[in-house]
């Protein structure tokens, strides 16, 4: 499937995560030669799984686990990923938030079955993710893109979209009781970011609408057969991705018509080096990164003993308590703090597929929230969080594989920190990410493209920049 040659294209693309693979297959559908320079052994960035190396046959994934913005991307939702070896799996709850009651509020794919179990929520859950999923094509078309343009859909997006431009924590008190306003805090709490910011609440506001608009499913087998069937496709449309070959300066770059890098601005910078404008090199170099994110991968025999019945039954669990608490916790990792509880995201792949259970062994992926570069143990912490809603889950634990903030970056230069957002969440840093301009792909070097989560709409697997990227690339190669 990868090839192991060079060639003579017309594009070359830096880095094999989704991004730079949905730059390549735009590219290479219109009809042009397209080479992928992967760094590692293999394509995919975050969406790599790897086998478990004390208990055989079980596999975990690297970085991402469930797949909200994929299956809801407007660009990969016009790919045939499924006749390249993708399935789908969805677990009968999309997302579960336990309490310290003993009970959890639970976001399902259906709607209106969220907002009956949700009680006095409901109505406010209705006006403020309902109305966004309704009109989830129009504005996903819309805010997965470039922030500084004119909406194709400006009508749909001013009415579902413009309040959720608003900080998560005025959002919040929209919610008549805390149970409603925890779930919706778990989902904003996926920005990283202080939840008084600005645009905090536009992240929990569209992963729920993705959710009721088409769940967040698993891929099943693991997150790697996501980039396998992108890298299939490209291979059926021409296109090589060529593996453990680093490009570390502009010499390294097979000549080319243009050049697009999945990578972040200081890696960039530093390929480029020289070739960069002194006001790009500088913007580069003050690239603010944002928190880090601290992993375990768990092989859990059974599953995990959550006291609450809708725990068990659903992919994503967030371990955060009410939105107060989690409102803290974010502000202090921003600060630089380490929480005693921090914010914890779970996946159980094994409830959306089966298949991922080897001999009665499940995997439990869990990351938390922590300052950048974090060199302390959270693994504790973690597991803490657990336990602290799933009692007795540690007894079950037969093997566990810790990802530091330090591991990230040494897999991927991409994380630097820690940071799997590509930098920072902050509201200027965002309308400029990585630059202010009419087209924020370009780099001040003619021909050569950013594609990467540093530039509109941010991280999340959906390869929206490299496609809007590639878009930029064709005005250059159709000229």
């Amino acid at each position: 499937m990868v090839r192991t040659r060079l060639s003579e294209p017309d594009a070359v693309v830096v880095g094999s995560g989704p991004n730079g693979l949905a730059a390549a297959i735009a590219l290479a559908r219109e009809g042009f030669k397209v080479v992928v320079l992967e760094a590692a052994d293999e394509p995919g960035g975050g969406t790599r799984t790897y086998d478990d190396p004390q208990v055989p046959g079980l596999r975990h994934d690297h970085c991402a686990a469930v797949l909200p913005f994929a299956i809801a991307s407007p660009f990969l939702r016009t790919l045939p990923l499924e006749e390249h070896g993708l399935t789908w799996r969805h677990a009968e709850i999309d997302c579960a938030h336990p309490l310290d009651d003993g009970t959890a509020v639970a976001a399902y794919r259906d709607l209106e079955r969220t907002c009956a179990q949700l009680g006095e929520d409901g109505p406010a859950w209705d006006r403020l993710i309902g109305a966004a999923a309704q009109r989830f094509g129009a504005l996903g078309a819309d805010v997965l893109g470039p922030i500084l343009r004119v909406p194709r859909h400006p009508f749909a997006t001013a009415r579902a979209g413009l309040p959720a431009l608003l900080p998560a924590t005025l959002l919040a008190r929209g919610f008549p009781t805390e149970r409603g306003a925890a779930l919706f805090g778990g989902m904003a709490a996926h920005a990283i970011n202080r939840l008084d910011q600005p645009v905090t609440g536009a992240v929990g506001v569209l992963l729920g609408a993705a959710g009721h608009r088409h769940g967040w499913p698993v891929a099943q087998g693991g997150a790697e057969h996501l980039w396998r069937a992108m890298v299939s496709l490209l291979t059926e449309l021409s296109g090589e991705v060529v593996t453990g070959t680093r490009v570390r300066s502009f010499r390294d770059l097979p000549r080319a018509r243009v050049a697009l890098f999945d990578t972040t601005p200081t890696v960039l910078a530093e390929v480029l080096g020289g070739h960069l404008p002194d006001r790009d090199r500088r913007r580069a170099e003050r690239w603010t990164y944002g928190p880090a994110a601290y992993k375990l991968d768990l092989a859990v025999r059974g599953a995990v003993p959550w006291t609450a019945p809708e725990a068990r039954r659903a992919g994503t669990l967030h371990l955060g308590g009410t939105f107060e608490e989690i409102a803290a916790t974010e502000a202090a990792v921003v600060a630089g703090e380490l929480p005693e509880r921090p914010f914890t995201l779970v996946a159980q792949p094994h409830v959306a597929d089966p298949t991922r259970e080897v001999d009665g062994v499940t995997p439990l992926w869990a990351y938390a929230h922590v300052p950048h570069g974090c060199a302390e143990d959270v693994a504790p912490l973690i597991e803490a969080q657990i336990e602290r809603f799933a009692p007795g889950f540690a007894e079950r634990v037969v093997a566990r594989n810790v990802t530091t903030p330090a591991d990230f970056e040494a897999a991927n230069p991409n994380l630097h920190g820690g940071d799997i957002s590509g930098g920072a969440n902050r509201p200027l840093q965002l309308i400029g990410r990585p630059r202010i301009g009419l087209d924020p792909y370009a780099t001040g070097v003619p021909g050569v493209f950013l594609c990467s989560s540093s530039t509109p709409p941010g991280g999340g697997v959906h390869g929206m920049a490299g496609y809007h990227a590639a878009r930029s690339a064709l005005r250059v190669l159709t000229a």
